[in-house]
């Protein structure tokens, strides 16, 4: 079976490779790697294989699902959860196998998110530049010690359950809210109605999916409603958060910080090296020109143990495929 594979980069190919040089002899799954991501003006790529293996941002809308099923491509594997940019109506249609990867060490999620917590509370950030330049002095960085915080959680499966479990840890209250709620959050914390988690919590954390229903979940009336001076966490998806609006409430200090993972504008910038250009997205760089917000690159999922895992799973779809067996984790 050949698979191409959009949006690749030195990582994927590592590690299927790695799948590559142990599989069984009956395995003649062969990858072909695309920097490219998929759209209308990259499709053709795929020309010659039997599926395609893409990841969080490249777009499966309509027309490109159906330039790829005349090009005789018959199966689609997500290598990441979130499926929220696929036409899922198109694809089943045209009578495509879609299949994705519905949870990889969601631990690394949620301890990136604890570690964007800490670093913009404490300031390391900062205080790692200022003491490699000779600057010892201390004021500016002042954070406050969680231990005893109130921290909410918004989404509590796998990954919102593994924040609570952390953030518990650490000694604070914990708060969750989600429409279809973990009975396992019991252990961790108290569930909650959307508005108490927002009106009692220093810290919100979002570990939701990408829906009709979460779009812009964060906007003017919830920022309102979050207790003044809280910090907002973001490593679930870009669009959760309606950032103009989130820019307001970080000029009227109604939110204290802001750390995210994810961009809702992230497709054009991410997971490439733009240091030597101009950036022109105005939205992007007043947000990052806030002193108390810290953007990192959707790099929540980047630890070895989840690399591994997603490999894993996506070639064990496509095996499932092919044999014509069950998949679980079919769309």
């Amino acid at each position: 079976m050949r698979v191409t594979v959009f949006s690749a980069q030195p990582y994927d190919r590592r590690f299927f490779d790695e799948l590559a040089a142990v599989q069984d002899a009956d395995d003649d799954i062969e990858w072909h790697y695309q920097e490219a991501g998929l759209d209308a003006g990259t499709v053709a790529l795929a020309a010659g294989s039997d599926a395609v293996c893409v990841f969080v941002n490249d777009c499966l809308d309509a027309a490109v699902l159906d330039t790829l099923a005349t090009l005789g491509i018959r199966a689609i594997v997500l290598r990441c959860a979130g499926f929220n940019n696929i036409d899922l109506a198109a694809a089943h249609r045209l009578g495509l196998f879609v299949a994705r990867v519905p949870a990889y060490s969601p631990e690394a999620v949620a301890e990136h998110a604890l570690a964007m917590i800490m670093t913009l509370n404490r300031k390391t950030h900062r205080a790692f530049n200022r003491v490699r330049e000779g600057n010892f002095a201390l004021d500016g960085l002042l954070g406050v010690t969680l231990h005893g915080k109130t921290a909410g959680v918004i989404g509590t499966g796998r990954i919102g359950l593994c924040m609570a479990r952390i953030l518990k840890g650490l000694g604070c209250e914990v708060l969750g809210y989600d429409p279809y709620p973990a009975d396992a959050f019991q252990a961790y914390g108290e569930a909650v109605p959307l508005e108490a988690l927002l009106a009692r919590s220093d810290i919100v954390s979002l570990h939701c999916p990408l829906t009709e229903q979460t779009h812009h979940l964060i906007d003017d009336g919830t920022l309102a409603a979050m207790k003044p001076g809280a910090m907002l966490v973001n490593t679930s998806r870009g669009a959760l958060i309606d950032t103009p609006a989130v820019i307001g409430a970080l000029k009227s200090r109604q939110l204290g910080a802001l750390a995210i993972d994810v961009y809702e504008q992230e497709s054009e910038l991410f997971f490439r090296d733009h240091s030597a250009e101009i950036i022109d997205d105005d939205v992007f760089a007043r947000l990052a020109s806030f002193p108390n917000v810290l953007i990192t690159g959707h790099q929540g999922f980047f630890t070895v143990e989840a690399l591994r895992e997603i490999a894993q799973v996506t070639r064990a779809n496509l095996m499932a495929y092919a044999e014509g067996i069950e998949c679980p984790n079919r769309l």
